[in-house]
Formats: C-alpha cells, sequence, structure tokens
C-alpha cells in the first residue's frame, strides 16, 4: 500500500513540476516581446547540439545538459567532461566547460563555465568625428581600445525520481561588461526529462535564462528566456526502436519547439546517424530564423574520448559558423 501511495505521489508530483513549468512560463515568455539582455546566451555552444539544429533538449546526454536541459544531467551514469570553441562573426570567441558527476543517491552534480571574448574595439567619439582642416575625413578614432566580454559560471543538479521521470535545476551567476558599463545577474534553468516507455522515445521541457530584469545605465531589460518542449527517438539502433533493430547502426531524430521571449515561436529538427558507436553524422534545420538555417555535425567516439565539429550556415549576408568540442566519459 505504501508503495503504491508513493507511486501515485511521485505522479502527480510528475505533473504538478510539468504543469507549473508550462504555466510559469506561458506567464513571461510574452511578457516582454523587444530587446533582450545577455543576447550571448541564445548561442548554442557544443559541436553535436549546433550539428542538430538545437533539436536537443530531449537528445542531449552527458555533462552538456547543463547548457540545454538540466534534467538529462541523470545520464551522466559516473564522471563527464566537455570543452567547447566557437569562432564567432566579427572576431568573437566563445569558450564554454561543463562537467557532470553522480554522487549516487545525492543526484548529479554539474558545472558550467562560459567565457565571450569580443576583442578589442577602437574608441572613437562624436566630437573627432568630420573633416579637419585639410578636408580629410576623420572617423573619430580616439587612439583608444577596450575590450567587452561576459562570462556564466553555474551549478547545476538534477535526480530521476523514477526510471522514466528526471528532473534538474541550474543557478548560475553572468556578467557582461560592456566598455563603460556592466550587468551582472543570479539566472535560473530548469529541466524535465521523461522516457515515454513506448520504444525509446522521449519527451523533454526546459526554461533556460529565468530571472529578473537586468539593469544598463537607467533602464532595465529582460533576460532572453526560452522554453523547450522536445522529442527524441530512434529510428534505428540495437533495440525498443521505431524503426529497424540494428547492432551496428543507428538513428536517431529530435525535434523541439522553442518560444522565445522576444521572437515569435522557433521549431528545431535534427538527426544523427551513429556507426557502431564510433563515428556519426549530424544535420538539423532551424526554421522561423532570421538568417539560420542548415546544420551539420560530425562526430567520433572511441574509449569514452569524444571529438565533434559542426557547421551552422547564416545565410547570404553572414558567415558560417564552426564549433568544435572535445570530451571524455567515464562510465
Amino acid at each position: 500500500i505504501l508503495l503504491k501511495l508513493e507511486i501515485i505521489m511521485i505522479t502527480n508530483f510528475n505533473k504538478i513540476i510539468s504543469l507549473g513549468l508550462l504555466i510559469t512560463t506561458l506567464a513571461f515568455g510574452f511578457e516582454k516581446v523587444g530587446t533582450t539582455s545577455f543576447q550571448f546566451l541564445k548561442v548554442g555552444m557544443s559541436a553535436r547540439s549546433t550539428g542538430m539544429g538545437e533539436a536537443y533538449s530531449a537528445a542531449v546526454f552527458g555533462a552538456d545538459a547543463v547548457f540545454w536541459n538540466p534534467g538529462a544531467l541523470t545520464t551522466v551514469r559516473r564522471f563527464d567532461v566537455e570543452a567547447s570553441y566557437m569562432d564567432y562573426f566579427f572576431d568573437v570567441k566563445h569558450t564554454s566547460l561543463a562537467i557532470g558527476w553522480n554522487a549516487g543517491t545525492w543526484g548529479v552534480l554539474g558545472f558550467q563555465a562560459l567565457l565571450t571574448d569580443v576583442g578589442e574595439i577602437e574608441e572613437t567619439t562624436v566630437s573627432q568625428l568630420g573633416f579637419n582642416e585639410n578636408d580629410v575625413y576623420m572617423p573619430g578614432l580616439t587612439g583608444n581600445t577596450f575590450s567587452p566580454g561576459a562570462m556564466v559560471l553555474g551549478v547545476s543538479w538534477a535526480r530521476s525520481l523514477t526510471e522514466q521521470f528526471s528532473f534538474g535545476i541550474t543557478a548560475k551567476f553572468v556578467r557582461e561588461d560592456l566598455w563603460l558599463e556592466s550587468a551582472s545577474a543570479v539566472v535560473f534553468d530548469g529541466g524535465l526529462i521523461y522516457n515515454t516507455g513506448f520504444r525509446t522515445v522521449q519527451i523533454s521541457a526546459a526554461v533556460r535564462h529565468f530571472g529578473q530584469n537586468v539593469a544598463f545605465i537607467d533602464k532595465d531589460f529582460p533576460l532572453p528566456q526560452t522554453f523547450n518542449i522536445g522529442i527524441s527517438g530512434f529510428l534505428m539502433g540495437p533495440s525498443a526502436n521505431l524503426g529497424t533493430i540494428s547492432g551496428t547502426h543507428s538513428v536517431q531524430v529530435a525535434f523541439d519547439m522553442v518560444q522565445p521571449r522576444d521572437y515569435d515561436q522557433q521549431y528545431n529538427v535534427g538527426l544523427e546517424y551513429g556507426f557502431s558507436n564510433l563515428l556519426f553524422l549530424r544535420g538539423g534545420y532551424k526554421m522561423n530564423y532570421d538568417e539560420e538555417g542548415i546544420a551539420l555535425g560530425m562526430g567520433m567516439n572511441y574509449k569514452g574520448y569524444r571529438f565533434d565539429y559542426s557547421y551552422n550556415d547564416y545565410g547570404d549576408l553572414l558567415s558560417g559558423v564552426h564549433r568544435f568540442s572535445v570530451g571524455l566519459s567515464l562510465q
């Protein structure tokens, strides 16, 4: 009787958490449509996630979950670490680190660090802008330079309530420096992942970048909060798949519906093909984005060591973006 009561309580608890996250997100998700602060938080980091078009909240595993869905941290069996690097637009560089450690009955602990380096920018002033006495145009350069940047440090905790249901939370300190002005805030993420028990289908929900408005000078700006609902499953693999059973080949498909705070609803689809759990090819597509669209990637996994690469197309106006990730998993 006690066991049945416990199962009923856990089931109701799952529903309450899911409904609470949904209501909270919808209530705030449409509160402020427009400019948001800390835009760098919206940039995907790991090569596997971006290679699958960021259809990832239900497909993520390992330490990378600290960035996408902390509920999926429970996939860390023992210890997992991953580092990623990206050369973004206009010499902006992003570097990230994710760590996951399974603490047994205490749950799974995670750590994340993110550094955004904008590089040196030459200072200009209006007072020195214009034509000099020789009718030579002066661009307003003062000879000084400054280096804007941003950083994130965060901790996560996740736990499995049942064999099918896991949840996790993240608290992170975020700081952005814009020359003479800077801002910092404590930001939160929360996520759920549910193994439906039907074949390999998993369903996820994640709220990221949730917190109070950020003040720059004399104005407040909302955080770039996003709400993801995702689903993933294997069309091919060792067992219990939606399609063909194969011990050599695997095909995982994933879909995410994304509701940003500052944009219309967006959709991500992704696919990963694996050969002997050693070599991987990935592809994805992002819908209803200004420039982003096609995503491609590849990866290699050997005795727990991982290397991943992705390429994301940003249309005709911007160059493509390359990402690299390396990782280690101890089972």
